[in-house]
């Protein structure tokens, strides 16, 4: 259950992180995400390799999803989706989780989250990445 609150805190803290112009989340927010007593240091070092990661792979994240979208530009993402397709983008190309598992729980996130299209354009959306990464 922690790993799935951990992802859970990673992803707002990517979706955040969409609205600034450096990639550091607000630092009393990021705080209280960590001192999650739920959470071990196992997750908690997942929650910072995730979103150090996405900060410094954010431009080849970027470019992946780009090239991936189907009849739809970047820009028009909704960002929850977009927070989504970076998490599990980071986790596919350069986490070591296995995509299966990176598309089932950002599908789950952005359910939640998003809105009642985002499951679908998000699981076709990594689909792409999921085949391009494959590929290599």
């Amino acid at each position: 259950m922690s790993r799935r609150t951990a992802r859970d805190y990673a992803y707002k803290l990517i979706f955040q992180s969409l609205f600034h112009e450096t990639d550091e989340a607000d630092e009393a927010e990021q705080a209280a995400m960590f001192a999650d007593t739920s959470l071990s240091d196992d997750d908690r070092d997942y929650m910072r390799e995730v979103v150090d990661g996405v900060a410094a792979h954010r431009d080849d994240i970027k470019a992946c999803i780009m090239r991936n979208l189907k009849n739809f530009t970047y820009e028009r993402i909704f960002k929850p989706d977009l927070a989504a397709l970076y998490l599990a983008t980071y986790e596919m190309k350069y986490g070591g989780i296995p995509a299966a598992v990176a598309i089932s729980e950002v599908v789950d996130i952005v359910k939640m989250y998003g809105s009642e299209s985002s499951g679908k354009f998000v699981n076709g959306v990594l689909a792409g990445v999921f085949k391009e990464t494959e590929d290599k």
